[in-house]
């Protein structure tokens, strides 16, 4: 099954021979030969996600190299490869007799080259504004989508939260997809009408080459703030990142905010045409600033704020953020701006901008004041600046007491916990610390830091709680509000699921929200509960003992064949790693007994976070086996295994063949679902 996001491609795309790709980007046709008159219909990278008719670009991964799967490729229809050197020997390897392509040039780039060609270029009829920062380019991109409406009747959002083409949407992987996934998207957009795009890109994209073959019309910055250290190192390796968004090879001009150092520094440094704007009275860059705001207030109803913007020529205008605090007066102030830039009057981005609708996640109202009720808000602040400016933007707009849910995110930067915990204390009225995205941290260590930082300013921890489950910690805190006080939960924002131990449960802030108040005065109702829901596993699992075979020459296997039960599944991965202690694993994982050849949105959620479990307990080699499974290999796929640690198979020969290639001495091999001639086969060896 191709993810959601690998079929928003155009319905009509016509082909294009091979012979005018190897011209175009002058690559060495090799392995038995290009015939110039074949053709491509599509391109892909990672074997999962090719079409009948796609050129498969088989790029290195961390462990191994995207060739070695090409065999997978071919077997979902792939026509032709493109590859480097060290690719082209492992296709010959493995005795594939399709055209190969061969480059000296780094592929991650190329691919988006050879996206953007193959779709004919379609962002050059587009235009497309780009947004990246630490805060705020979510809510600034649906802003400026707003604004954009004014002179495009039909727009497009590329984001994190969802990706968007006319009246179509998808939840989106990730904030900028891949870019075979980009281009396709972009003529999609031409193909239904769309003549004007917004999207984040973020610095993973920027760092991954994902925008790689895009020239975007105009680029903003929001800010640089801590995050993602894990990933850059550095806050100056996380700005260098950043940076290359106003390169002239990637956007034609851009709008810079100068409120922080790194704003200033990235105005100073870019090397495209920059508009800076300066948000705040006490903006670093506000003394050289072409375009100002000043006199921002916040609402007497706490739904919006309002300001003046001057610009370069003295020009003012009175404008309106309809999302409360200073940071979104910056947000809603860089989005005119861009929007300007990008061809839209001010006047009229100024009005879009004041009616845009509400955006998830991002301060949201998901509950109103009223008798004996708070008001009820969802936040994304998931840094330290984040959280002040949310606290901030939250506190004028409560009478009473200011009550804080939050968490800190699991296997990320370590340092930031104690620095969240310090301002909830100083901040907020009442804290209550819970679980965000523990992924594979245990949750409690996770609490424990940040109520470490909110011992800094509070030593008896006075009003300072701790809850787990998440949503039990939301509970609480409504019940320690009244009317005139205002609950607000960050971290999550939008998220349809939680991360634990390596599993995404289906939870929402916003649900458990209205669970609390749709059941008023009679505790949880249904409604919550199934917001909660999967956070705690069906008891009464009983999946049948697997059972386990040594072979002769070292080889584990495992068989839990007779497994009945996702959770079931679930813990066997775990035990199989445990089991090797450090050996090779394989885990070859077919339809569950009962499943349905078709299974349900929930199945393919759970297939889906068992696939990124996988890939994060570090096993092997992942083998999905047959249609009811394939997004379990669409997981680990998405969590970054390129074909190296996974893979899906179409049936039990296919299944047999990839055992009896890759099965070393001493491997420990799991096999589950329906593939018991799968377990013969392995334990025919003599023992």
């Amino acid at each position: 099954m191709t993810s959601p996001q690998g079929r928003m491609r155009p319905e009509h795309r016509a082909p294009r021979r091979l012979g005018d790709l190897v011209e175009a980007f002058a690559l060495t046709p090799a392995g038995h030969g290009v015939a110039d008159d074949l053709a491509v219909t599509g391109v892909a990278v990672g074997s999962g996600d090719v079409l009948p008719g796609d050129l498969f670009v088989a790029v290195p991964g961390l462990r191994a190299h995207g060739a070695q799967y090409t065999a997978d490729a071919v077997a979902h229809g792939a026509v032709a490869v493109l590859t480097d050197l060290a690719g082209r020997a492992l296709v010959e390897a493995q005795g594939i007799t399709l055209p190969v392509l061969v480059t000296g040039r780094p592929l991650r780039a190329l691919l988006g080259e050879v996206s953007a060609w193959f779709y004919g270029h379609p962002a050059r009829d587009l235009t497309v504004v780009g947004i990246t920062g630490t805060n705020g380019k979510t809510t600034t991109s649906y802003f400026l989508d707003a604004a954009l409406h004014a002179v495009h009747p039909v727009t497009s959002v590329i984001g994190t939260v969802e990706l968007r083409v006319g009246d179509e949407a998808i939840e989106s992987p990730r904030t900028t997809v891949e870019s075979p996934v980009l281009h396709g998207l972009f003529a999609l957009m031409a193909e239904r009408g769309a003549t004007a795009c917004s999207m984040e890109v973020s610095s993973h994209a920027l760092a991954l080459e994902r925008v790689a073959g895009l020239r975007l019309d105009v680029v903003g910055f929001t800010n640089l703030q801590r995050d993602h250290l894990d990933f850059h190192g550095d806050m100056a390796g996380y700005f260098r990142d950043k940076a290359r968004l106003f390169d002239p090879e990637q956007a034609r001009r851009g709008v810079v905010c100068v409120d922080d150092e790194w704003g200033v520094r990235l105005a100073r440094e870019a090397r495209i045409p920059v508009d800076t704007l300066a948000t705040r009275d006490d903006a670093l860059g506000r003394d050289v600033a072409g375009w100002r705001v000043s006199d921002a207030t916040i609402g007497l109803d706490g739904v919006g704020s309002t300001f003046t913007l001057t610009g370069p020529d003295g020009t003012r205008v009175a404008a309106v953020s309809p999302l409360p605090g200073l940071v979104n007066v910056s947000n809603a102030a860089l989005a005119i701006v861009l929007a300007v830039r990008a061809g839209v009057p001010l006047d009229a981005a100024v009005a879009g901008v004041a009616g845009a609708h509400a955006i998830p996640g991002r301060m949201e109202r998901v509950v109103e004041r009223g008798p004996g009720r708070p008001l009820c808000l969802v936040d994304y602040a998931h840094t330290p600046d984040a959280l002040v400016l949310a606290l901030q933007a939250v506190r004028p707009i409560t009478p009473g007491r200011l009550v804080l849910v939050l968490g800190s995110d699991g296997d990320r930067d370590q340092g930031k916990r104690p620095m969240m915990g310090e301002i909830a204390a100083r901040l907020a009225d009442v804290v209550v610390i819970t679980d965000e995205n523990p992924r594979s941290e245990d949750p409690a260590v996770i609490r424990a830091a940040l109520l470490d930082g909110a011992r800094t300013v509070r030593p008896d921890l006075r009003d300072v709680h701790e809850a787990s489950p998440r949503a039990d910690a939301l509970r609480l805190g409504v019940s320690l509000a009244g009317e005139g006080d205002t609950v607000i939960v960050t971290g999550k924002g939008h998220e349809p699921t939680q991360e634990i131990a390596g599993v995404f449960h289906r939870y929402n802030d916003r649900d458990v929200y209205l669970g609390i108040y749709a059941a008023e005065g009679t505790g949880v109702d249904a409604a919550d509960s199934a917001a909660e829901g999967a956070a705690v596993p069906p008891t009464g699992v009983s999946p049948g003992a697997p059972t386990v075979t040594e072979r002769s020459d070292g080889v584990t296997v495992v068989d839990a064949t007779g497994l009945d039960h996702l959770d079931a599944l679930r813990a066997a991965l775990r035990d199989l790693v445990d089991r090797a202690d450090g050996r090779r694993t394989v885990a070859v994982v077919g339809p569950l007994a009962g499943a349905a050849e078709r299974p349900s949105p929930d199945t393919i959620a759970e297939l889906d976070a068992l696939g990124r479990l996988a890939v994060r307990l570090d096993v092997t080699l992942l083998a999905a086996v047959g249609a009811p499974v394939r997004a379990l290999y669409a997981g680990a796929y998405q969590e970054g295994s390129w074909d190296a640690e996974s893979r899906h198979v179409p049936d039990l020969a296919a299944a047999r063949a990839l055992l009896a290639d890759e099965v070393r001495p001493g491997d420990v091999v799991l096999v589950a679902g329906d593939l018991a001639p799968l377990v013969a086969m392995l334990t025919e060896v003599t023992r």
